[in-house]
């Protein structure tokens, strides 16, 4: 299961589709996932905090964010989702592509604004809160596509875009930051390559020589260069990542405990048990019950 099949697990709202590519969905975080891990898309994606706290990682950066803030990510940039301490955070995930905005031929608003948004030549403000002058008539373009969205009027589709360009005439009229940024370095560039190799392959055997050949680099480089960048070891990213999906496999599953340990890569029961508890301090078992009886809770309320 790699990270787009891991999201596209929770109910759409709103279903895209080739001719017009464009979904909204909401999620909860723990309640759906105990959080996603860093991956990137070509879509353009608007998270929306509706209630609670939590952690939206952008490029590398932690940006801490509550109720009412609203997440912009750019095609191609590195992204994921934390729980925040022992906070439950309720969201929606509006992901769409630039295409959806952009003629083929001769469009003024695609050269200056699309493309260069969709090549990295053009930045957005990564957070936006309520202390923004123009944030009330942003939220308002978001309300709007949330209640298009559910409509089944043909001309829902119309809507849907005006309130795209709306909001993006807002985001590019107001924020002078929004200017070309640097260049994505290599660096970036190598790690976006390492998660997704995890992505794909981390129910596989993945050795510290074998994300280091992927790289170019020696042994000692690579583990250098990922503890740089990520503040700890390769292993611990790989463990973390596995345990992350075991969560989500114990919440969405029946398979027994050993079936999960050994479908996310683990060699050993023992070992996967007691890094599982390490991280969310309860076994695996009772974390799955625990699991259940939060979602009944939740459907009662």
């Amino acid at each position: 299961m790699n990270i787009l099949e891991y999201e596209t697990t929770q109910e759409l709202k709103t279903h895209g589709n080739s001719n017009f590519p464009f979904n909204i969905y909401p999620c909860s975080i723990p309640l759906d996932f105990t959080g996603v891990p860093l991956h990137w898309h070509n879509d353009m994606e608007i998270i929306y905090v509706k209630k609670g706290r939590g952690t939206v990682l952008a490029d590398l950066r932690p940006y801490q964010v509550r109720a009412g803030d609203l997440v912009f990510i750019t095609p191609g940039s590195l992204h994921g989702l934390e729980q925040y301490r022992d906070c439950t955070m309720e969201y929606e995930n509006i992901l769409f592509q630039l295409s959806l905005l952009m003629t083929s031929v001769n469009d003024l608003c695609s050269e200056q604004f699309f493309q260069p948004l969709l090549h990295g030549r053009l930045a957005l403000p990564v957070l936006l809160s309520a202390e923004a002058p123009f944030y009330s008539e942003a939220v308002r373009c978001l309300d709007a596509l949330d209640k298009l969205s559910g409509s089944n009027e043909p001309t829902r589709i119309l809507g849907i875009k005006g309130k795209l360009f709306e909001l993006f005439s807002l985001l590019f009229q107001n924020c002078p930051q929004a200017a070309p940024p640097r260049c994505p370095s290599k660096s970036l560039e190598t790690i976006k390559l390492l998660f997704k190799h995890v992505e794909t392959h981390y129910q596989e055997k993945l050795t510290i020589s074998n994300m280091a050949d992927l790289c170019g680099f020696s042994d000692s480089h690579f583990m250098k260069f990922f503890k740089q960048h990520m503040g700890i070891s390769f292993i611990e990213y790989l463990n973390d990542y596995r345990l992350m999906m075991a969560a989500r496999m114990l919440r969405a599953s029946t398979d027994t405990i050993a079936a999960i340990s050994e479908e996310i890569g683990f060699e050993n029961l023992s070992y996967f048990n007691r890094l599982f508890k390490r991280k969310y301090g309860m076994t695996p078992s009772c974390y799955r019950s625990g699991a259940k009886e939060e979602l009944l809770r939740h459907i009662c309320t």
